[in-house]
């Protein structure tokens, strides 16, 4: 059986020593008083249920599923979901980082975070219930009219009803233009939709009484494409004007998708036949809506990835050390074994800091990304505001693709490092793997990031807010650059910091004379992208862990976060040559394959 620890002491360095939250926090009036004394006392009593309650339903839940009653359209989830869902809600979890307004409890956006990776750590396929219900929250808060935010936010806030985003439809998923279905006008203001969505995770379940659907439709004057979608509040039960629930709306889970992964969500096909709802914001403007609640999910999809690199890499090693196989090509290391553990075998290293180096700087990149919202959202100078807004949505495509590449590249290799027996179900490790690999797809493909980093958040402003991102990393370099122990952390992002802007003009100007030159190039852009951010973030912290150092602090901590960021800078971080020689290498060995592929 798999294990759990939840790694509370480098989310305490990253928080008050790298970041120093409470420092940002002063600034902030909602969360001036939040002291680290109670960001910690959080982070343990969250990480004690993910834990100690989650976590132990991970593999059950895998091996149970979800059960829907088709003459009933009811849903049934693994034995033990529901009542963790109630403790959930009964510790005011769900309310962590809720506007008090609707009953919520006000703590910054970044404890949310942290919390919600131990929960993916946990149990990933359960922590997605109230995880859309969060998503759901901030999209009525931005969006929902007075009345919509009456009715629904008490109840998504405590938990007592939960959200989902009903997108897909069969014969489109990323090209939301294509959707078919419709939205008709009823005289008291309200509209009938009909029509037809798949994918739809935590589409029916039995935690809740109500599920509050956010769903995309068209009007009947709606535009052709992306420009005619409309957003609309449409409850499993109708809302009586006093919050009490009404009568069944006809919007019923009619199948349940039999998936590689994430057995215990129950990812639902959902039919609307005339389900009564409500507009959310302007007509033909739901997609700028929704994506309040898509950009929500993608910073959480990357949650999740880091959440399953950290369970991944905490199962590898901890087998690594106990599995006796072979012996240390460098001598005999367990003399007093019949062979040595595999951890002393310099490939097993290699694949043990991968995962450890990934988790660590997907860490940082998360905590970062969080604060940033924390400050878009609360800062009183406005020039904060939009400057952390711009920073999140240049980082979002990363923190989405890069981070989930990365767990699947590091859960392989902690499944790898069990041998046959990370094959087999009862260690865990290929649970892992296989509820990673959604992580890549949902939410927008990494290509999609890709394409949406490159091409709207870097070309289509000129790169303006990629040079904000780098003055960050011209700050350190300068600060740093004459330190001779900072060297091998520091040179290598000030010749990609330097190397990045003319890459990126490279790539734009022959996207000006073909398209395709920008397609084909995306995803290597945004790995190297991806690199120079997590290169970043693992010299701040080797900055500060050299200081301690330096200081006389003999906790083995620190010694630790430098062999891994050397490890990062020396193993993973030198990908960024390859990747941009075959961004280099163009669309036309790509493109001109008609006879390979016919």
């Amino acid at each position: 059986m798999p294990a759990y620890t939840p790694p509370l002491r480098d989310m305490q360095f990253l928080l008050h020593e790298v970041f120093k939250v409470t420092d940002e926090f002063k600034a902030i009036a909602r969360h001036a008083e939040v002291d680290a004394d109670t960001i910690n006392a959080v982070l343990q009593e969250a990480g004690k249920f993910a834990a100690e309650v989650a976590f132990p339903l991970n593999i059950s839940g895998d091996t149970e599923g979800c059960r829907l009653d088709q003459q009933t359209h009811e849903v049934t989830t693994p034995q033990g979901f529901k009542p963790t869902y109630a403790q959930f809600v009964e510790g005011g979890w769900a309310a962590l980082s809720c506007d008090p307004a609707y009953g919520g409890q006000g703590l910054p956006l970044v404890l949310n975070q942290c919390l919600y990776e131990m929960l993916n750590s946990a149990n990933q396929a359960w922590a997605m219930y109230p995880g859309l219900s969060h998503g759901a929250y901030e999209c009525l808060h931005a969006h929902g009219t007075d009345e919509q935010k009456k009715l629904y936010l008490p109840r998504l806030t405590s938990g007592e009803w939960t959200g989902t985003m009903c997108l897909t439809e069969p014969h489109c998923g990323t090209d939301l233009g294509l959707l078919r279905t419709r939205a008709e006008p009823l005289p008291d203001g309200t509209y009938k939709i009909t029509g037809n969505k798949i994918f739809i995770s935590a589409g029916e379940h039995d935690f809740t009484e109500n599920i509050v659907h956010l769903v995309l439709a068209r009007l009947p004057d709606a535009p052709a494409g992306s420009k005619g979608i409309s957003l609309f509040v449409v409850p499993k039960f109708k809302v009586n004007a006093d919050g009490s629930l009404g009568e069944r709306n006809p919007i019923y889970c009619t199948g349940l998708e039999h998936k590689m992964g994430i057995h215990g969500n129950a990812t639902a096909q959902i039919a609307i036949d005339g389900a009564i709802g409500t507009l959310v914001g302007q007509p033909h403007k739901g997609l700028a809506a929704m994506f309040v609640m898509m950009n929500a999910a993608r910073l959480g999809v990357g949650n999740q990835s880091l959440g399953l690199t950290e369970v991944a890499y905490q199962n590898a090693l901890a087998y690594a050390k106990d599995r006796l196989q072979m012996r240390s090509l460098s001598g005999t290391k367990a003399k007093d074994k019949p062979a040595d553990p595999i951890i002393v075998h310099p490939d097993v290293r290699k694949m043990l800091l991968t995962a450890k180096a990934y988790a660590e700087g997907a860490r940082a990149l998360q905590i970062f990304c969080t604060l940033l919202l924390d400050k878009a959202h609360s800062h009183p100078d406005e020039n904060v505001r939009k400057d952390s807004d711009e920073l999140v949505a240049l980082l979002t495509p990363i923190v989405k693709a890069f981070i989930t590449d990365n767990g699947h590249i590091s859960t392989n290799a902690c499944m790898q490092v069990f041998g046959g027996h990370g094959f087999i179900k009862e260690w865990g490790m290929e649970q892992f793997v296989r509820d990673n690999r959604i992580n890549m797809i949902y939410e927008g493909t990494n290509t999609i990031q890709s394409l949406d980093l490159l091409g709207r958040k870097v070309l289509g402003n000129q790169g303006a807010t990629l040079k904000k991102f780098g003055k960050l990393v011209a700050q350190l370099v300068e600060e740093e650059g004459v330190n001779e122990k900072m060297a091998e952390f520091i040179n290598p992002i000030a010749y990609l910091g330097d190397q990045l802007p003319k890459f990126t003009t490279e790539i734009g100007l022959r996207g000006l004379q073909n398209p395709d030159e920008v397609g084909a190039a995306a995803v290597d852009y945004l790995r190297v992208a991806g690199h120079l951010v997590f290169g970043y973030f693992f010299a701040r912290m080797a900055q500060v862990a050299l200081r301690e150092i330096a200081a006389g602090n003999q906790d083995p901590f620190y010694g630790a976060k430098l062999q891994t960021a050397r490890f990062y800078f020396a193993k993973l971080f030198p990908e960024t040559a390859t990747l941009m020689r075959t961004a280099r290498a163009g669309s036309q060995v790509v493109m001109d394959t008609d006879l390979a592929l016919a």
